[in-house]
């Protein structure tokens, strides 16, 4: 067993010649890898123009109290070319608008909606105690949700396999008692490239 061990500390260390040497990248930038979809640098522009925009609109100052607003990428369709994770845009946009409302928008977080069942049911058992805010009578609804949309139209040309591509990402601020668009917002790009990258 140790003429084993020291024959594997005498191997040479392997040597990965036409690999590539991890760095570390800023998902702000455009990456090595680039292609005509969406992106980190587009993701991370996208959101700070969305949050930009909502907070320019003047849609805050109808509310006298922060309005209670839901973001879930179960509302966040894709309907383009590109596999997509929604959850990475939305939840960037939740942080971006969580950070620059400082306090002027209340977001609530339905997706852990059972554990807050859980733990409202053991407060009212007497199992815990109420903790220091008290109980209330329900959960907290909802005044608005912000859906969108994900779009891309395609083409290439067959001669030189040139691939371009529209993106297209549409925000929407729905009333949830009225169903009135409160604010809409687009970013859009488009990209064309010889070789296109897959996104998976």
């Amino acid at each position: 067993m140790t003429c084993g061990a020291d024959a594997r500390d005498r191997r040479p260390p392997l040597q990965n010649r036409n690999g590539v040497q991890a760095r570390d990248l800023d998902p702000g930038q455009r990456g090595l890898v680039t292609g005509v979809g969406i992106e980190s640098q587009d993701i991370q522009a996208m959101t700070n123009q969305m949050a930009r925009d909502i907070f320019a609109s003047g849609f805050l100052g109808r509310f006298a109290t922060p309005p209670r607003v839901l973001i879930d990428e179960q509302e966040f369709r894709n309907e383009g070319s590109q596999i997509i994770n929604r959850r990475m845009i939305t939840q960037r946009l939740l942080v971006e608008l969580n950070r620059a409302a400082q306090g002027r928008i209340s977001f609530v977080g339905q997706r852990y909606a059972g554990m807050v069942a859980k733990q409202r049911d053991l407060k009212r058992e007497g199992v815990t105690d109420v903790g220091t805010a008290g109980m209330t009578q329900g959960q907290a609804g909802v005044d608005f949700f912000l859906g969108g949309a994900i779009m891309t139209l395609d083409s290439r040309d067959p001669r030189t396999g040139v691939v371009q591509r529209l993106n297209q990402i549409a925000f929407e601020l729905v009333d949830a008692e009225t169903g009135e668009l409160a604010w809409t917002g687009m970013y859009e790009f488009q990209r064309a490239a010889a070789d296109d990258v897959v996104y998976r």
